[in-house]
C-alpha cells in the first residue's frame, strides 16, 4: 500500500482509523440524516473523526475488561446505524474478528450462525436481541447480548487466544456470508489485509473515479453486511479522511432530498435504483446535486445513457464478490466506458484474468465463458479472502488450477473490456442479495403438502431477479392460489422475506438428470416459460421487510 495517512502503512483497520482521526480529526466521519435517525430512533447528528475516537475508546476498553481478544468473534446486528462502525473498529483494535448479521435473517438462519461463527457476544439493537439469544440457546452456544451502547458487555465465555498477539494484517478482521450453490451460506474469512487493500484500491484508482482526500461525502444505501458498504465505502472513506452517509435503506421518493441534505459527492448504487429513479417524474431539480460519479452495478443496460444523461452523473460499473475484494476489481473507469452494454471495464495489469469454456479451454474474443482471476506476481490471493470458514474442499475448488473461478459467465473483446452476461452458480441475485436456490428448497420441502420443489431465477425488471418455484404436490389442489400463498407464508418465518418465492407454480413433475438431480438449465428454461404464459401464481407483494 501506498502511504496515505502516514509514514507507515497501518497493519489493521483499527490502527488505520486512528491515523486518520489524527490527521483529520475535525473532519467528519459519519452524518446520519433525519430520516435514516428517525427509522432507528436515534440522534440526527455528525460524528468527526475526533468524536467517533473517543467513543471507539470507550468500547474497546469495555470489550477488553470483559475479556474479549484475538480469537473470538463477536456479531454485530447493528442495522447500518453508527454503531457498526464504532463497535467494529474497538473491537478490530482487540484482535476480534466481527460477523455482520443479516436483519432480515430469521431462526433457522441465526442458528446456523450461531453455531458456525462460533461467536461469544453480539451487540443487537432492541428488537433483536431476544431472537439472537434463543438461536444461541438453539445452537447450543453460549453468547453474551450487548445494546448498541456497550452499555453493560458480559464476561468472554471462553479466553481469548493463549497465544496473545499483535493484530496483524494477516489476522482475520470480519467473516462474512454469503449465499453458496449447494445449500447454506459460506463463510469468507476477510482478513485486515483485505480491507485496507479495498479502501486503498478505491482511494486511488483515479479516472472517473478519482477521490479527493479530505473533501469527499460518499452516501450509500447498501447495508453495512455486505462488502460494499463495509469495505469499499467505509474504508475509502477512513483513508481519506472523508465523510460516510449510511441511509438505512434505498427511499426512492425522498433519494434526491437526501443526496442534496448530505451534501453527497459520490453515492453508491445497485441495479435496481436506476429504474426505480427513472421511473419518477422529471424535475427541475434533476441535476441540483453535487454528486461527481457512482459506484455500483447491475444497473439495466437499458436504463444506463438515460439515468446519466437525465441526472447528470456517470454510473461507473464495477465487478467485484466477496471473495475477491480488491484482489480482483474491475471497474469501467476509463472512456470509453460503453454505456449501455453492461460493461464494466477492463482489468489493471496488475490482475490475471482468463475466460474459459467449460472445459476450462480459453474462449475467442467476444465468446462467453467463465470468468477466471487472480492477482499477477507473487501473491496471486493478495487482496482476496482468506478462505471459507470450515470448508477447506470449497477453499480448494474455488482456487482450482490457481485461479479463482467465480462462477460469472462473461465476454472479454479484442480491446479487453469486459461485459457481463449471467451467472453460471446456481445464486439467484435479486436486488443485490445472493439466494441459495437449495437452502430456500430444503425450506419449502418441509411443507407436509409438498413432494419436491425446484427454485429458480426468472426476470425481473426492477429487481434483476425474482425468485420462482416449481412445486410438485403430494395431492392435487383444488385451490391452488391458497395453497401457493400457504406456502410462502411457511417460508416467510424461517428465511429472509427477499429469499421466499415471488412466483409459485405447480407442475406434476421437475426436470432430473438420471441421478435424480434437479437440471438447472431446463428448471430456469421451464420457469421463465411459465411466467410468460401466466402459469404461475403472483405473490410477491407478500414479500415485505418486516419494521
Amino acid at each position: 500500500m501506498s502511504r496515505l495517512a502516514a509514514e507507515q502503512d497501518p497493519v489493521t483497520v483499527a490502527e488505520a482509523f486512528e491515523r486518520s482521526a489524527q490527521r483529520y480529526g475535525s473532519n467528519d466521519w459519519l452524518h446520519v440524516l433525519p430520516e435514516t435517525a428517525a427509522v432507528y430512533g436515534i440522534d440526527a447528528r455528525t460524528w468527526t473523526y475526533a468524536e467517533a475516537a473517543g467513543r471507539i475508546a470507550l468500547l474497546r476498553a469495555r470489550y477488553a475488561a470483559a475479556g474479549y481478544g484475538h480469537g473470538h468473534r463477536a456479531g454485530l446486528l447493528l442495522l447500518n446505524r453508527p454503531e457498526f462502525l464504532l463497535h467494529w473498529i474497538a473491537l478490530n483494535g482487540l484482535g476480534v474478528s466481527v460477523v455482520p448479521i443479516n436483519p432480515d435473517w430469521r431462526a433457522t438462519e441465526l442458528e446456523y450462525l450461531m453455531a458456525h461463527s462460533e461467536i461469544s457476544v453480539a451487540a443487537c439493537v432492541g428488537e433483536r436481541a431476544a431472537s439472537v439469544a434463543a438461536a444461541a440457546r438453539a445452537a447450543g452456544r453460549v453468547v453474551q447480548i450487548t445494546d448498541p451502547a456497550g452499555s453493560e458487555i458480559g464476561r468472554a465465555p471462553t479466553p481469548a487466544s493463549s497465544t496473545p498477539r499483535t493484530p496483524a494484517a494477516s489476522s482475520e478482521c470480519a467473516l462474512l456470508y454469503t449465499s453458496g450453490t449447494t445449500g447454506l451460506p459460506k463463510g469468507c474469512i476477510l482478513p485486515n489485509e483485505y480491507f485496507l487493500w479495498a479502501g486503498h484500491w478505491y482511494a486511488t484508482i483515479g479516472g472517473m473515479c478519482a477521490v479527493r482526500p479530505g473533501i469527499e461525502r460518499m452516501i450509500t444505501p447498501l447495508p453495512l453486511t455486505h462488502m460494499n458498504a463495509m469495505a469499499y465505502s467505509t474504508m475509502c472513506m477512513l483513508l481519506t479522511g472523508g465523510c460516510l452517509i449510511v441511509v438505512d435503506r434505498f427511499h426512492p421518493r425522498s433519494w434526491w432530498d437526501s443526496v442534496r441534505a448530505s451534501g453527497a459527492t459520490i453515492l453508491h448504487y445497485l441495479g435496481v435504483m436506476p429504474a426505480m429513479l427513472l421511473g419518477a417524474a422529471a424535475s427541475a431539480d434533476d441535476r441540483r446535486h453535487a454528486v461527481r460519479f457512482g459506484f455500483g452495478a447491475g444497473v439495466n443496460a437499458r436504463d444506463h445513457l438515460a439515468f446519466e444523461q437525465r441526472f447528470g452523473l456517470p454510473l461507473l460499473e464495477a465487478w467485484a464478490m466477496t471473495e475477491t475484494g480488491a484482489g480482483a476489481v474491475i471497474i469501467a473507469n476509463q472512456e470509453p466506458r460503453h454505456v449501455g452494454s453492461a460493461c464494466f471495464g477492463r482489468a489493471e495489469p496488475t490482475i490475471e484474468c482468463k475466460v474459459v469454456a467449460d472445459d476450462g479451454h480459453e474462449v475467442a474474443a467476444g465468446m462467453p465463458g467463465e470468468l477466471l482471476v487472480r492477482r499477477g506476481g507473487s501473491r496471486p490471493r493478495f487482496g482476496f479472502f482468506a478462505g471459507y470458514l470450515k470448508d477447506e474442499p470449497a477453499t480448494h475448488a474455488a482456487w482450482k488450477g490457481g485461479w479463482f473461478h467465480t462462477g460469472d459467465v462473461v465476454t472479454r473483446d479484442v480491446q479487453g473490456m469486459f461485459r457481463f452476461v449471467d451467472r453460471k452458480k446456481n445464486v439467484i441475485r435479486r436486488s443485490g442479495e445472493n439466494i441459495s436456490a437449495v437452502e430456500v428448497e430444503s425450506v419449502i420441502a418441509q411443507h407436509p403438502q409438498v413432494r419436491a420443489v425446484g427454485i429458480c431465477a426468472v426476470p425481473d425488471p426492477v429487481r434483476g431477479d425474482e425468485v420462482f418455484a416449481c412445486v410438485v404436490l403430494r395431492e392435487s389442489t383444488v385451490d391452488a392460489e391458497a395453497t401457493a400463498r400457504d406456502i410462502v407464508e411457511f417460508c416467510l418465518p424461517q428465511l429472509a422475506y427477499f429469499k421466499a418465492p415471488g412466483y409459485v407454480a405447480f407442475c406434476e413433475h421437475l426436470p432430473l438428470t438420471p441421478t435424480e438431480k434437479i437440471q438447472r438449465v431446463r428448471l430456469k428454461s421451464v420457469g421463465q416459460q411459465l411466467l410468460s404464459e401466466g402459469r404461475c401464481i403472483d405473490l410477491r407483494a407478500l414479500k415485505r421487510r418486516s419494521a
